[in-house]
């Protein structure tokens, strides 16, 4: 990943508006950074969380609180638990999508 250029910047998440976001079932909130090409949320998942759509972009996503699994097209599924993270890039593997029983609340850089 090559970061965008731009000076040291502090965030104080809980001052980043928030955006609703429905699943296929659930919903995630997002609160978002952007900045060029890059994107930094604090995203969490409601419980029963499924998202509506396979994504090939790249990500890496950190657990904060809760349990996310990570399905691949391929039939793979990941199960995280805080302090679990994961790591793939534009179209670098089969594509993804996050469920979740719990609930769940990540921090995302893609």
């Amino acid at each position: 990943m090559k970061l965008p250029e731009q000076p040291f910047t502090v965030v104080d998440w809980t001052r980043v508006p928030s955006t609703d976001h429905p699943g296929e079932t659930g919903s995630a909130t997002w609160r978002t950074l952007e900045t060029g090409d890059m994107r930094v949320r604090m995203v969490e998942y409601s419980p029963g969380y499924l998202a509506d759509h396979w994504c090939d972009r790249g990500h890496v996503i950190y657990v904060i609180e809760g349990e996310l699994v990570s399905e691949l097209q391929d039939g793979r599924v990941l199960t995280l638990t805080a302090g679990m993270s994961y790591q793939v890039s534009d179209f670098g593997d089969a594509a993804h999508r996050s469920r979740t029983a719990t609930g769940v609340k990540l921090f995302i850089v893609d």
